[in-house]
């Protein structure tokens, strides 16, 4: 037994000292990119990885992936120097408080540039972090105009606004719809209420009444309450500021209710997650996207393919403009030959750039120039253009 037990130590010393070896040698082991003379640039990316509205924060984050793949296998050089990209994603689970946190682990971790948030209601709270910072921010999602209002040089969009949104939709009601009266629901976010704030004025400007103003949460799924109160005052269309997890089960209890006023939303309606979760409800309903019809932009087929090819799943609605978000970030770089936020924030300003999703330029507040809204309908369970409005 004294002779097992001695093998034993001896055993036992002799793995611990492999594994210290080994342990040693991982941490000595230079980084490729490094060892080659190439720099690398860490781009931050923020949106909601868990929690009801993930779809949309996971399909973000596969265009920021797509890009900085794309980038990498280009072979970039910046002010002569050959760079690798690397992304570092967080989830902010469409938390205010959470997206602050994130915001500032990611300036911990050395970020250069930020694409996201991809809610408002996120991604207005975490820019006053980038800002503080000097650390550019493009959002490919947030909608509510405050955002760019705050007076940060950090701080740009790719899509309309929600004055832009709402008042396309809200004309598109009288005008087209020939609606009378109105109701309109929000879930009370940065992102809902604003939208429905700016419909519900372009209704009124265009003679049009909000006969009901009703508001809800962004984790709420029952609505028959809300919707009893507004069957009894008739409205022809029910507008509701808020993202596709809770309209969904609106359109569903509608339907169920009796209520024949067509449901109307926005670009977190307006995505295929929606229509699984509408049903048949949500055949013949209305949401608008910020941005050109697929079709009409320059790049998306070919951009389709490849995340298709790559990530096996449809896009949702935002990936196209996250991935042209990481190249006007890239493009600024390069122009300034430079990844010191410090020298190239100014040039993503300048931007002049056209992507997957069209034409990319921003006015002196960071808002994109010219920004399409197009609206669409459900038609044989899936979204078909009706118009557009604005766009190159």
């Amino acid at each position: 037994m004294r002779n097992f037990a001695k093998l034993s130590l001896f055993a036992a010393a002799a793995l611990s000292l492999t594994a210290c070896g080994k342990q040693e040698a991982a941490t000595a082991a230079p980084d490729n990119a490094a060892a080659a003379g190439v720099e690398t640039i860490k781009i931050g990316q923020v949106s909601p990885l868990t929690g009801p509205i993930s779809h949309l924060g996971k399909d973000v984050e596969f265009g920021a992936k797509l890009a900085i793949e794309d980038l990498n296998a280009e072979g970039v050089e910046i002010g002569g120097k050959k760079v690798r990209f690397e992304l570092v994603s967080e989830d902010d689970q469409g938390d205010p408080k959470i997206g602050t946190q994130v915001a500032q682990r990611l300036i911990d971790a050395g970020v250069v540039g930020v694409v996201g948030h991809l809610n408002s209601g996120t991604t207005i709270p975490a820019s006053r972090i980038y800002a503080d910072a000097g650390i550019p921010q493009i959002s490919p999602s947030a909608t509510n105009p405050d955002y760019t209002r705050q007076g940060y040089k950090t701080t740009f969009r790719m899509i309309a606004n929600d004055v832009q949104q709402g008042t396309a939709l809200g004309q598109f009601a009288i005008d087209t719809l020939k609606a009378k009266t109105v109701a309109v629901v929000d879930d009370r976010t940065a992102y809902g209420q604003g939208l429905a704030d700016e419909f519900a004025k372009a209704v009124t400007a265009k003679g049009g009444t909000v006969v009901k103003r009703e508001f809800t949460t962004n984790t709420a799924t029952d609505f028959n309450a809300i919707l009893t109160a507004i069957k009894g005052a008739q409205p022809d269309v029910v507008f509701y500021g808020g993202m596709d997890a809770q309209a969904g089960p609106m359109a569903k209890q509608m339907k169920r209710l009796g209520i024949k006023a067509k449901l109307m939303g926005g670009d977190s309606m307006q995505t295929p997650e929606f229509i699984k979760l509408a049903g048949d409800a949500a055949e013949s309903l209305y949401a608008s996207a910020c941005g050109l019809p697929r079709d009409k932009m320059p790049g998306f087929a070919a951009f389709n393919t490849k995340f298709q090819s790559k990530f096996n799943t449809e896009i949702q609605v935002f990936s196209p403009y996250e991935y042209d978000a990481v190249h006007v970030l890239v493009e600024a770089m390069k122009r300034a030959g430079s990844s010191d936020p410090k020298q190239y924030l100014a040039e993503v300003g300048k931007t002049d750039y056209t992507g997957v999703t069209g034409k990319v330029s921003f006015d002196a507040k960071g808002d994109i120039n010219n920004g399409a809204v197009t609206v669409y309908q459900v038609k044989n369970g899936k979204w078909q253009v009706v118009s557009t409005v604005g766009g190159a």
